[in-house]
């Protein structure tokens, strides 16, 4: 295992806990990765898979096994994902200290080093 390169906090790991157990994914490694588009060039995904691939680096939080392709890893490194709940609802937050832009919907980022794709919004 490596060292952590994204912080889940308690909040965030029970509910990915609990979506693991809905989708019956239990034994599933909780995948944070980075892909070009959105309207900054950049946007997150957060999913399960079910192996770990040989440029993935693999560290635990909470009981969660997750996973992070090598080439994100630098882009990531340091993002804290939260949920967050209120009266419209709940979803989770994602606070990269790597994005010097970002667009309104909040998924959307680009870095210093790396602008992504960015396409029409």
């Amino acid at each position: 295992m490596t060292e952590e390169i994204v912080h889940i906090t308690e909040a965030a790991a029970l509910q990915i806990k609990e979506m693991m157990k809905e989708n019956d994914e239990e034994n599933a490694y909780l995948r944070v990765a980075v892909k070009g588009g959105g309207c900054s060039g950049l946007s997150y995904g957060m999913g399960f898979s079910p192996e770990k691939e040989e440029n993935d680096q693999l560290f635990e939080q909470y009981g969660i096994r997750v996973l992070v392709d090598q080439n994100d890893g630098p882009i990531l490194k340091g993002t804290k994902i939260d949920y967050k709940q209120s009266l419209m609802g709940g979803g989770f937050t994602i606070d990269n200290p790597n994005a010097i832009a970002s667009c309104g919907c909040g998924s959307s980022f680009r870095t210093a080093k790396v602008a992504g794709t960015p396409e029409e919004c």
